[in-house]
């Protein structure tokens, strides 16, 4: 651990804490207002959206300017969003809640590279301990984020528009702290040097295509889950305190491990850590059709959070290995939006599934890409095998 790296752990709390606090609101804001039920999780699908579509961006700009001034730009985005998400809410104008977290997904898809630039602040030797340490800093976001969208829902006579504006304070605070971490210099590019291989050629090898599945699949199946839980556990009558405490020990699940993921990863590889979160996925989907009681919620949810560490956190750091130093800001872009386009459509399906098919439906869907990341873990392990015999 070094100062740097402390920050960062700490910028990625804050971002978790911006992220939990719009699942646990957007869907119940969105319910509200959305003029048809399906159409509740249509802020937290405007959220992935804009992530995706602020990828290639992002890119960009962190190649031009820097990881510390991309960041920056990405938390005034988040500050500026979540303004406008609380002078939503107070007129209850659904499409602009639905455009002001279109624009919030800039700042997540600049945060989705904190655990990137983890990896470039200690020697290479302890880059997976720096990105599950870095990833444990959402522990933050699991307290905060939660709690402060439970305490701040009744500030004012519009109903959740003191989170938002609460997360105005979150982002200034990101951005203070974010001043502060000493970014290694961007390698200068020498004058007729090559750029890498063209980004078909890093997506077509077999590595980067389980690593990219994998880290897709994995949110996946945790957005589908997570996003439609306060909804399921409302029209199971439970209160918004009861939903914000499964929420907050599922996130818990998430970012805990965090401390022990990357010494695992270093000790047994990154594919038999991925095999077990795939484990934990079938487990959470087991408890979570054997009921609807609160315990039944928070057991599910708090194994798919453990589960989506293991996986999300194997494939980053089995990612790094498929693309050189100049190949990075395209080969990470590529990967992020594989994740942020999986979320686009599980955002949406959350919503449509569970208040069209129920709880216990959106739980056997889950079951296919969790077969899916499963077939691809064994594909490459399988090839591996064959490459060593051979």
């Amino acid at each position: 651990m070094n100062p740097n790296l402390l920050l960062l752990a700490l910028c990625q709390g804050l971002f978790l804490t911006n992220n939990i606090t719009f699942i646990a609101i957007n869907g119940l804001v969105g319910l509200s207002l959305a003029p048809l039920g399906w159409m509740a999780t249509l802020p937290v699908m405007g959220y992935v959206v804009g992530g995706a579509l602020s990828t290639g961006l992002v890119a960009k700009s962190q190649a031009k300017w820097g990881r510390r001034v991309s960041f920056q730009l990405g938390l005034l985005v988040g500050l500026l969003s979540a303004a406008l998400c609380a002078y939503a809410a107070f007129k209850q104008d659904f499409p602009l809640l639905v455009l002001a977290t279109l624009m919030a997904g800039y700042y997540s898809a600049n945060g989705q590279l904190y655990r990137f630039a983890a990896a470039e602040l200690v020697e290479p030797s302890f880059r997976e301990k720096a990105v599950s340490w870095v990833m444990a800093g959402g522990l933050i976001g699991a307290v905060v984020g939660p709690n402060m969208a439970a305490h701040s829902k009744t500030w004012f006579e519009t109903p959740f528009m003191g989170a938002y504006l609460s997360l105005m304070g979150v982002a200034l605070l990101g951005m203070v702290v974010m001043q502060f971490v000493k970014f290694p210099p961007a390698p200068e590019k020498v004058k007729g040097s090559s750029d890498g291989r063209p980004l078909l050629e890093i997506m077509k090898q077999p590595i980067f295509i389980v690593a990219a599945a994998s880290a897709a699949l994995c949110y996946g199946v945790m957005n589908l889950l997570m996003a439609a839980t306060p909804l399921a556990m409302q029209v199971c009558g439970f209160s918004f305190s009861e939903a914000a405490f499964v929420l907050e020990w599922h996130v818990i699940g998430m970012f805990a491990p965090g401390f022990v993921t990357g010494h695992l990863i270093k000790r047994f590889g990154a594919l038999p850590v991925m095999g077990v979160g795939v484990l934990l996925n079938f487990a959470c989907i087991a408890v979570a059709l054997s009921g609807t009681e609160i315990h039944q919620f928070v057991i599910a949810l708090f194994l798919l959070g453990v589960g989506w560490n293991f996986l999300f956190t194997g494939s980053t750091t089995l990612s790094m290995t498929a693309w050189r130093p100049e190949e990075k800001d395209r080969g990470q872009a590529a990967v992020n939006f594989c994740v942020f386009g999986t979320m686009v459509f599980t955002s949406f399906a959350s919503g449509a599934l569970v208040t069209t098919q129920g709880w216990m439906w959106l739980n056997y869907g889950s079951l296919v890409p969790v077969m899916l990341t499963a077939v691809a873990i064994a594909w490459l392990a399988w090839l591996r095998k064959m490459k060593a015999a051979a």
